[in-house]
C-alpha cells in the first residue's frame, strides 16, 4: 500500500511542476489560468487518492473524497470567473504576431 502512495505522490508532484512550468511559460493571462487550474485539480486529485489508499476504508478516507469532490465542482467555477473577470476587465487574449516575410510566403 505505501508503494501505491508513493507513486501516487510523485505523479502530484509532478502534475504541480508542470503547472508551474506552464504558469513561467505561457503568455497571458487565460493559458496560465488553464495551466494552473488543470494542473492544480491533477495534482490534488492523485494526492487525494494516494491519501485514500494509505488510509485504507475508514472515516478519514470519506473526508478526503468528500474534500475532493468539492475540489472538483468549485475549480472550474473559480477558475471561469478568474477568466471572465480579466476579460470583462479588457484583457485580450494572446495572439501570435506573424512577420512581414512568413505573411508573404504563406500566398
Amino acid at each position: 500500500m505505501i508503494f501505491i502512495f508513493y507513486i501516487f505522490l510523485l505523479l502530484s508532484i509532478l502534475f504541480a511542476f508542470l503547472g508551474n512550468i506552464g504558469m513561467l511559460r505561457f503568455p497571458d493571462v487565460y493559458t496560465r489560468l488553464q495551466a494552473s487550474s488543470k494542473c492544480a485539480t491533477t495534482s490534488l486529485l492523485s494526492l487525494f487518492i494516494g491519501l485514500m489508499i494509505l488510509e485504507g476504508l475508514s472515516s478519514m478516507s470519506v473526508r478526503i473524497l468528500v474534500i475532493g469532490i468539492f475540489f472538483l465542482l468549485t475549480s472550474p467555477v473559480a477558475s471561469h470567473v478568474i477568466g471572465r473577470s480579466a476579460y470583462e476587465g479588457g484583457i485580450l487574449p494572446w495572439r501570435r504576431v506573424r512577420k512581414r516575410e512568413d505573411i508573404s510566403e504563406d500566398k
